[in-house]
């Protein structure tokens, strides 16, 4: 199983910047900015992540990386 540590490395591999997953902020301005990606309205960041989670592997490494201790 992958480390926090590690996760966080791929993610930031990925978007190409450092950035910090666990902002909601963040983590839009990266999907939108880097990879283009319009996340659908829903009541939480992670809920619209999890709706689109298969459209790129970046957002189901950053879900990954929040739900991990």
């Amino acid at each position: 199983m992958a480390t926090r540590a590690f996760t966080l490395q791929r993610i930031c591999n990925f978007a190409g910047k450092a950035f910090d997953p666990d902002s909601d902020e963040q983590v839009s301005e990266v999907l939108r900015n880097k990879f283009n990606i319009s996340l659908p309205q829903r009541r939480t960041l992670n809920d619209a992540m999890e709706a689109v989670c298969s459209d790129h592997d970046i957002i189901a490494l950053i879900l990954q990386y929040r739900t991990m201790a």
